[in-house]
């Protein structure tokens, strides 16, 4: 009897699951509308239609030798972007946090030490990345807006003494281009690997990844390369690689294991490669074509055209009477520039109605600047003269219009 009314029971259940008990969603039944609009915030930023086209072609299966080719193509891009020659050098599948989680996760192992500098959010970030894995963490810190000399990042590495020191090469939410000479050299002096993050920066400031001593580099698709986001260039120095392929234990992240990843990019030197994980094959496309433009100008002329265009773009941001929040000229990121908040007026109140006027968008700070700025981004393409007359236009009416306190 028991076993009647149990298979009654299942009788029953498959018998319901025989109709949908949810509905099509009616939003689904609507053709997708995007709107064009001009992206000069802190990114993502505009991706032109020879990448969007790229994009486009047809999807291979992730381990088709095509693919193989097309990732073999990526890699030497990157080698030319960074101006490395690591081997060790791939496109991870996921944004700028994604490759900093990859280094910092196999980079450093629990109860290791780890220094990490703080003048903005990016650091925060890192800083909190590496704690959640066990390393003891600890942190040099400047107002935001501001750099690390030389003597202070040696101080805290004699103090400190870690195994990883991270750095942000273009700080996008406060607007610093912190440089870089020197601090290699100091890294190695202690035994310690330099991290640098260069979402912000890439493409659009001078760095040489081997000259400048940077063990750990990485940046995002979706700034200065005007790629759709989801890929994320990184590269491991041999110093790096020693470490990271001589742990005591497994990275804490399967995804990100680097001696997983290095078989899939084709950098371990083995015969085969063994499946990892679906690569993004689309992204893939988009990332090849972002590379492909950028060897057509050439790496120092962007680097030229983007500090061109911000210098004209702060003159004349200067002669509307703002002022820009990083005082120190060498210290201005090329492709982010923070804007001291206006006094009396909502800057929130500025960005919609710039948005809503000339469907534009432009930001304002994050983590720590917020509140303090506003962030116009112009990154690859973005980068022009043109599109910084059209910036100063919104900002100039926006002011007119928006609402100022008397207070």
């Amino acid at each position: 009897m028991l076993k009647k009314s149990v298979f009654s029971q299942f009788a029953c259940s498959s018998q319901d699951m025989s109709s949908t008990a949810v509905a099509p969603p009616a939003c689904l039944r609507r053709p997708l509308v995007v709107p064009r609009r001009f992206m000069f915030g802190p990114g993502p930023s505009n991706v032109p239609p020879r990448i969007l086209e790229a994009g486009a072609n047809p999807i291979l299966g992730h381990m088709h030798p095509e693919i193989f080719e097309i990732m073999s193509d990526i890699k030497s891009g990157i080698q030319y972007l960074f101006q490395t020659k690591n081997s060790m050098t791939l496109a991870l599948t996921g944004t700028g946090h994604t490759a900093m989680e990859c280094a910092i996760f196999n980079a450093v192992e629990a109860g290791e030490s780890v220094l990490t500098a703080v003048n903005g959010i990016w650091g925060e970030r890192a800083a909190d990345m590496a704690e959640r894995i066990g390393a003891r963490v600890n942190t040099i810190v400047a107002p935001p807006g501001g750099c690390f000399s030389l003597e202070e990042i040696e101080k805290a590495l004699s103090k400190h003494r870690p195994v990883l020191f991270f750095l942000t090469h273009g700080e996008s939410s406060t607007g610093v281009l912190h440089p870089l000479d020197g601090i290699g050299d100091l890294c190695h002096k202690y035994n310690c690997l330099f991290l640098v993050d260069s979402v912000a920066s890439m493409g659009g400031a001078p760095l040489c990844m081997d000259k400048q001593g940077i063990d750990i580099l990485y940046t995002g698709s979706q700034k200065v390369l005007n790629a759709p986001p989801g890929t994320a260039p990184i590269s491991f120095s041999d110093r790096a690689c020693q470490k990271i392929f001589n742990r005591k234990t497994k990275p804490v992240s399967f995804f990100l294991d680097l001696s997983w990843l290095a078989n899939y990019w084709g950098c371990d030197g083995k015969p085969s490669r063994v499946y990892h994980h679906t690569g993004p094959i689309s992204a893939f496309y988009s990332l090849r074509e972002s590379l492909c433009i950028l060897a057509e100008e050439g790496l120092e002329n962007s680097w030229e055209r983007h500090r061109k265009v911000a210098e004209y773009f702060h003159d004349g941001l200067e002669n509307m009477g703002l002022k820009l929040f990083v005082t120190e000229k060498s210290a201005r990121l090329p492709t982010v520039t923070t804007i001291v908040a206006p006094p009396g007026y909502d800057w929130k109140e500025i960005t919609a109605y710039i948005m809503k006027t000339y469907n534009l968008e432009i930001s304002g700070g994050l983590g720590p600047s917020v509140g303090l700025v506003l962030r116009v981004g112009l990154m690859g393409c973005n980068s022009s003269k043109a599109n910084v007359d059209m910036v100063l236009t919104a900002l100039k009416n926006a002011l007119k219009h928006c609402h100022k306190s008397r207070v």
